[in-house]
């Protein structure tokens, strides 16, 4: 029996074709039925679904309390919204990015999310899938122990990196990381799932060796990418990967790139063992009983939110990388906190305001094939607390109910 991998037919892999384990003839076959499509499709409900989404954002003057308060106010956060009936969590990881994000360690975070919670599920998203930052087997072995403390409800979310100074910090190099992405994450599903593993490749080499403990989920947790910049979803889609969307747009060009994306996984080559169809948008939410105050205070969150990622640098602009092709969603951000919209009026898509106007913002994500929409509930603690808390219980019960199955939509309501 070869040790070659079946070729894909989808855009080059960067992986070696000798990514395998011990138990080569099994692997041979389960990639052999994913080729010729007998795999299973994990698809979202048709129903929408919202969950929320957390950088952990510290404002100036840092004291030894500050830190603290952030993220005692995104656990009591978390526990309300599992109660409330989000779905997901997601928690990102950035380093060195000072107010925007201190969220170095979100396996962390997450693991006492999921103490503290019962249904909503964890979405570690995204890890850093460059070696610098994470080693591979590092990544396979957190993830799998994270899913077993949770029950089974990790959601794992991948990524590369897009700020100079993370990458710079760790001394990775720009122009190898879209490979060493595509490389790592070829190798998780077999770590998670194979006896024992081997590899020779170029983002790392190791020897046979048992990878533990396993994840809870069988076969394991379904996998996503971060999309931040144009044609992310695509590679996405070509993998068999859910589209975890971490930008801005509008509806026009959101509905063209998810259409693109249902077009390309149809026939993907997936790296795991399911397909994991489902398409994540990220917003802002503040819901209030007074529409004006709610985009005020709404505008307010975004605006916050937008000027702190303006100030950070992208590796395309001090490093000019084909790896990275465009700023992603720098620009728009920047271009949002130099030219704040006049009076009411809020960006197109923007989930502020009072229930009857987020009702048809999310209609709207609706109708152009969004599966679930992640929300950001303050930044830099721009919105005290008891009003992130009330907005929560607003948007469950008068937004919520529906979008939800006919099934559960009572209790959603109740």
């Amino acid at each position: 029996m070869s040790d070659r991998v079946l070729p894909s037919p989808k855009p080059p892999c960067y992986a070696p074709n000798h990514c395998r384990g011990d138990d080569d003839r099994a692997g041979w076959k389960a990639r052999a039925t994913r080729r010729f499509g007998r795999v299973g499709h994990r698809k979202a409900r048709r129903h929408m679904k919202f969950g929320i989404f957390y950088e952990l954002s510290v404002p100036r003057p840092w004291t030894r309390e500050s830190e603290r308060t952030v993220y005692m106010n995104a656990l009591e956060q978390v526990r309300l919204a599992d109660e409330l009936g989000f779905d997901q969590v997601w928690c990102v990881e950035h380093h060195f990015l000072e107010e925007y994000s201190h969220s170095s360690a979100p396996e962390l975070f997450l693991t006492a999310c999921a103490m503290q919670t019962k249904n909503i599920r964890v979405g570690h998203g995204i890890v850093v899938c460059v070696p610098q930052f994470n080693h591979p087997v590092r990544i396979a072995e957190r993830a799998a122990v994270l899913d077993i403390l949770s029950g089974g409800r990790l959601e794992f979310g991948t990524g590369r990196s897009a700020t100079w100074t993370e990458l710079a910090g760790f001394q990775a190099d720009p122009d190898s990381t879209k490979k060493t992405w595509d490389e790592i994450v070829r190798c998780l599903p077999k770590m998670w799932t194979q006896e024992r593993f081997s590899y020779q490749g170029e983002a790392f080499s190791m020897p046979s060796r048992a990878i533990l403990p396993k994840p809870y989920q069988k076969p394991h947790p379904p996998m996503w990418v971060a999309v931040t910049s144009p044609g992310t979803e695509l590679d996405a889609a070509d993998r068999g990967m859910g589209s975890l969307g971490l930008t801005f747009g509008g509806f026009a060009e959101q509905e063209h790139k998810i259409a693109e994306y249902r077009r390309r996984i149809k026939v993907c080559d997936p790296i795991g063992d399911f397909v994991n169809e489902q398409v994540n948008t990220v917003n802002f939410l503040y819901c209030h009983e007074d529409g004006e105050t709610g985009i005020n205070t709404g505008k307010r969150l975004s605006g916050t939110f937008n000027y702190l990622a303006a100030q950070l640098l992208a590796a395309r602009e001090a490093y000019p990388s084909r790896s990275y092709p465009s700023l992603g969603l720098l620009p728009q951000l920047r271009q949002q906190s130099q030219s704040p919209s006049a009076g009411p009026r809020v960006p197109e898509g923007i989930c502020i305001g009072d229930p009857a106007r987020i009702t048809e913002v999310v209609k709207g994500w609706e109708s152009v094939g969004a599966d679930r929409i992640n929300f950001l509930l303050n930044a830099a603690e721009t919105v005290p607390q008891e009003q992130v808390l009330d907005s929560l219980r607003l948007f469950a019960k008068e937004v919520m109910p529906q979008f939800a199955a006919k099934e559960t939509a009572g209790a959603v309501a109740g």
